[in-house]
Formats: C-alpha cells, structure tokens, sequence
C-alpha cells in the first residue's frame, strides 16, 4: 500500500448521511422500467449474483429479476447473510460456481455489490476457466481497506482483520477475465478510489479491465438505472469479442470512463 493509499479515508459524513437517497434511486427503477425492453438482450448464459456485506439474497432479488427479463439465468448466492469468509463461505461460494458450470455446461458471468464484488473478482482468480464476465458495484478491492464505514462491523462479523483476509490472492490484482469495476464518487460507504481498478501489473490483464462511474449512492447501486443499463451492456458482449463500454453519445451525459492510473482528477 503506498503512501497515497493512506491518505485515503472514508467518505465524508454528509456523503454517509446522503445514503438515504437510495430510496430515490429505488423510485429512479420503478420509473424508468417500462425503458428496460429496448436495453441489449442476453444470450442465456448463467449469471451468479453476490450480496453485500450484512446484506441476503433478498437484497439482490430486483437485480436478479432484471437479468432474468434480459435474458440470463441469474442465482442468489444461498448462504444467508453476508458477514465475511467465515464458516466455509468461500468453500461455499467455489462449489456454487463449480455447479453451476456442472449444470449449464458453460462459463458463469459474476456481479458483486459491494464485498460481494470483492468475493466475484476472487472467484475468477481461483476459476477462471468457468467464468465470463465480472462486474463489481462498489467494491473496494484496491487502496487502503481502512477507508470504509463499514471496515469495524465487517471485522467484528467476519472475525478477521481487514488487512489480513484469509484469502492467498491480492485484492487489487485484477481478475485474469474481463472485468468491469463500477463506482460512484458520491459513496458515502466505502471510498470511491478504492473501488477503482488500478493499472494492471500486465498489458494483457490491462486490455479486458475497465472502471465505469456512474452518480448515486452505495446502498442504491442494485436498483441504479444507470448500473442496470451498463450490466445488460456488458453481459450481452460476445464472450470471445470483449470491448471496453462506448462511452460516446448520450452515454457521456450519464457515465464517465477513467484510466486506470488517474485517480484525483475523475
């Protein structure tokens, strides 16, 4: 961790306080989901979806909902609460990709929220060759992991320090399968830079990762309009014909594409 990952701390309290716009965000879905007909069709691959930290797969049920009206088959990761790689949860979640692949006989993409998209981009790390995609919402899988609001819960549940994960993986490493980081720097949970794919060690790794911001709130990103158009955008591309996300036209209003070493100026 460098010194300029130190001095990153968690969101601000008024962006902390802010997180009840959610709500909004919520009304934001139900308004627009009359729209979700014209977003891009998928081609029924299997789509594993991972809760937050604290959070069920009830807290994902919206989000899986809209995969399914898209097209995909998506699951609920079935291992109630999220509180942390405890009691042969990782074990758990190995076995779910491993019989999911079983079943449908192809790669699973994956689509984490929040510790849920950390769990995802380590899953990829250790299966690889059963995953398609990975999209992270608002996972702080690289800097400092003391910049959260949720760093002491997640230590007092999980059991384990937040620097010493029981994991033989680095965090930040990027997964060796295309993979998209969403964030928002208005988080008031965990700290935007954290959750944004920092440039890859190598050029092959750099050419399939991309960070996406959108603008809402930590606890709204599974019900975001924005985040929902960019998952039917990025599930649908071919598997063997990756490409970065067009951000050109219309799109500029409502996302920004950062490199992944510039980090104060986006």
């Amino acid at each position: 961790m460098s010194i300029s990952d130190t001095a990153i701390k968690a969101p601000s309290a008024f962006f902390l306080m802010a997180e009840g716009r959610s709500v909004f965000e919520m009304g934001a879905y139900f308004a627009t989901k009359p729209l979700f007909r014209h977003l891009k069709k998928g081609d029924g691959h299997p789509v594993l979806v991972l809760p937050g930290l604290a959070a069920s797969d009830f807290s994902t049920v919206i989000l899986r909902r809209f995969l399914k009206k898209r097209g995909y088959q998506p699951y609920g990761w079935k291992q109630g609460r999220n509180l942390g790689l405890r009691d042969r949860v990782l074990e758990n979640m190995l076995a779910k990709v491993d019989e999911i692949f079983d079943i449908h006989g192809e790669k699973l993409s994956l689509v984490g929220w929040s510790l849920g998209g950390i769990f995802a981009r380590e899953l990829a790390k250790l299966r690889p060759e059963k995953i398609r995609f990975v999209i992270s919402l608002g996972s702080p899988h690289s800097g400092n992991p003391k910049a959260s609001h949720a760093t002491r819960f997640y230590e007092y549940v999980s059991g384990h320090s937040v620097k010493n994960p029981p994991l033989t993986t680095v965090l930040s490493e990027a997964p060796p399968v295309p993979t998209t980081s969403i964030y928002s720097k208005t988080d008031g949970v965990v700290a935007w830079q954290n959750c944004h794919q920092r440039k890859p060690v190598t050029a092959d790794t750099m050419v399939h990762t991309e960070n996406i911001r959108v603008e809402g709130s930590h606890c709204g990103l599974g019900v975001n309009p924005s985040v929902l158009y960019i998952l039917a955008d990025r599930l649908a591309q071919d598997e063997k014909a990756w490409k970065p996300f067009a951000n050109k036209g219309v799109r500029k209003i409502f996302f920004r594409i950062p490199q992944h070493d510039v980090m104060a100026s986006h």
